[in-house]
């Protein structure tokens, strides 16, 4: 479990750089796309959120795997904590 439980931080890890680089590129391009579009400031803004369309989606899809990723590593802290409980139980039983 506390094997799984790093290989779960490593990958948290993993997750949340990929999230920060899709935000980066999601930020990158809306700021082009704004500053290179035509019309009024609404006009300018729906067309960069247009252009990054995509980008929004794959920054989605990152937050959606790195809150995978963190409810699985709650998953293995709390087998973790009722093995520990159960040993304890185990070893109390044992002294009497």
């Amino acid at each position: 479990m506390t094997q799984e439980n790093r290989k779960g931080i490593e990958f948290y890890a993993e997750a949340m750089d990929h999230l920060a680089r899709c935000e980066n590129s999601l930020d990158k391009i809306e700021a082009h796309a704004l500053i290179n579009a035509e019309g009024s400031v609404a006009e300018r803004q729906a067309k960069a959120k247009l252009a990054a369309a995509d980008a929004r989606l794959e920054r989605d899809l990152a937050k959606a795997q790195v809150e995978r990723v963190r409810a699985k590593l709650r998953m293995i802290e709390s087998a973790i904590m009722a093995q520990a409980t159960a040993a304890k139980m185990v070893q109390a039983e044992m002294k009497l």
